[in-house]
C-alpha cells in the first residue's frame, strides 16, 4: 500500500557528509543497491559553469546530503555515477548532468528521469515534481527554501530539510511511475529517451559553431559570417576559461555589429553601442579577430545560414506535419512526446536542406520514433 511507505510517514531524515572518509561510506552502501535517486543544487548568475552548492543522495536507507566544499575525493562518488548496476534516478535531469559533467567529468549511467518517464504517463513534457508528489502521494511539497543561496554557510536546518526531500521522496516515485510505466508498451521509448539525454550532455562543445546560434546570423553575407565565426568562437573560448556567462564577455548583439560594420577604431564601437567596459576589455581584441578575416581565403568562408522559415514550402509543410502527427499518435500517447515543433523542423531540414544524410539522422527517425518519423517523411 502506498499510503504505508516509510517516506510518506516520516519526515526526511539525513546525515551531512563533510569528509572523504563519509564520503566512500555512503557511495559503497549506495552501490549495493540496484537504484538510488540522486539531485543537485547550485546557483548559477553571471559564470558560464553551475557553481555546485549541495548533492542529495538515497539510496532508501541512507539519506546523505554531500557538501562538496569539505571533501578533496570525490572518486567513490564518480564510481557510482559510473557504475552501471546502479541505476541514478534524477527528476528534470538536464541541469544536474551538466553539473556532474562539470565537476566529476562523469555523466550518471544508466539514469532515469521521473519527468521523461511521466510524459509518457500522460502528464505533459515538463511536469514538476511537487506535482507528481501530489498526484501520486496526495502530498504537498514545501517549496519555501527553492530560492536560496546554496554556496552559503552554514545552511540553515530548514534548507538541508529542503535538499533532503526532493530525494526522500523521488525514489518512492521512480517505483511508483515504474510500475504504471510497466503496464504500458513504453519502457523501452523511455529509457531510449533517457540514454539520449545523456549522450546529448556528452557531446563536447563546439566552438567552432557557435556563430550558428548567434540570433540574425541569418542577415550576414559570407564574409560577415566568417567575422562573426571568428569572434563567438573567441567569445565562447574566453566565457569557459573565465568560467563568465558568454554575455557578461560581449552582449550578443554587440558581437553580430563588430560581424556586420567590421570597425576598424574603439571610437566606432562605442559608437555602434557597445558597451564601455566591453571597449576597455576587449576593444582591441575585437579589433583584431575581425581584422584576421581579410586573410581569410574566400572559399572558406562559411555558407549562408539558411533560415527553415524562409522556405515557402515552411508553414504549409509545419502545419500538415502537425496534422499527420495527431492522426497517427497512437491513443496512449500525446503527438507532443513523439514530436515538438523543434522535432519536426529538425525533420524538414534534414530532408529538404541535408540532402537526407543518413549518418545525420534527425530524433524523429531514431529508435522508436523512427515508425511516425517516416511517416512524416513520406508526407514532405
Amino acid at each position: 500500500m502506498i499510503s504505508q511507505l516509510k517516506e510518506l510517514q516520516n519526515v526526511p531524515h539525513f546525515s551531512l557528509i563533510t569528509t572523504d572518509e563519509m564520503l566512500a561510506e555512503v557511495c559503497a552502501k549506495a552501490q549495493e543497491k540496484s537504484a538510488v535517486a540522486l539531485d543537485t543544487e547550485f546557483i548559477r548568475t553571471r559564470t558560464f559553469f553551475p557553481k555546485l552548492g549541495l548533492i542529495q543522495l538515497y539510496d532508501g536507507e541512507n539519506l546523505s546530503l554531500i557538501d562538496p566544499n569539505d571533501i578533496e575525493d570525490f572518486s567513490p562518488f564518480v564510481r557510482l555515477l559510473a557504475d552501471n548496476k546502479v541505476t541514478k534516478i534524477l527528476h528534470a535531469c538536464s541541469e544536474d548532468l551538466e553539473v556532474f559533467q562539470h565537476y566529476f567529468d562523469q555523466l550518471p549511467n544508466p539514469m532515469f528521469d521521473t519527468q521523461v518517464a511521466a510524459a509518457f504517463l500522460g502528464f505533459g513534457h515538463s511536469v514538476g515534481f511537487a506535482a507528481l508528489i501530489k498526484h501520486y502521494f496526495y502530498l504537498e511539497i514545501d517549496k519555501g527554501a527553492s530560492r536560496t543561496d546554496w554556496l552559503a554557510r552554514p545552511l540553515s536546518e530548514k534548507q538541508l530539510r529542503y535538499a533532503a526531500a526532493d530525494v526522500w521522496y523521488l525514489l518512492p516515485l521512480y517505483h511508483q511511475i515504474r510500475t504504471v510505466l510497466a503496464e504500458t508498451r513504453w519502457q523501452s521509448a523511455v529509457e531510449f529517451d533517457c540514454d539520449f539525454l545523456v549522450q546529448k550532455r556528452e557531446k563536447q562543445r563546439d566552438t567552432e559553431n557557435a556563430y550558428l546560434s548567434v540570433a540574425n546570423a541569418w542577415r550576414l553575407n559570407r564574409e560577415e559570417l566568417m567575422r562573426l565565426k571568428v569572434l563567438a568562437k573567441w567569445r565562447l573560448e574566453e566565457a569557459i576559461k573565465r568560467d563568465l556567462a558568454v554575455n557578461f564577455v560581449v552582449k550578443e548583439e554587440h558581437l553580430w555589429l563588430v560581424a556586420k560594420n567590421n570597425p576598424k577604431h574603439t571610437s566606432e564601437l562605442l559608437a555602434m553601442g557597445l558597451l564601455t567596459a566591453e571597449v576597455r576589455i576587449h576593444g582591441k581584441k575585437l579589433l583584431q579577430l575581425a581584422d584576421q578575416v581579410k586573410r581569410i581565403d574566400e572559399k572558406d568562408y562559411p555558407p549562408l545560414v539558411t533560415r527553415l522559415a524562409d522556405d515557402p514550402r515552411y508553414r504549409k509543410a509545419l502545419k500538415s506535419l502537425q496534422q499527420k502527427l495527431k492522426d497517427i499518435a497512437p491513443p496512449d500517447l500525446a503527438a507532443e512526446v513523439i514530436a515538438g515543433k523543434r522535432a519536426l523542423e529538425e525533420l524538414m531540414k534534414w530532408h529538404w536542406l541535408q540532402q537526407q544524410d543518413p549518418n545525420c539522422l534527425p530524433l524523429l527517425l531514431c529508435d522508436w520514433r523512427r515508425e511516425f518519423g517516416q511517416a512524416l517523411v513520406n508526407l514532405l
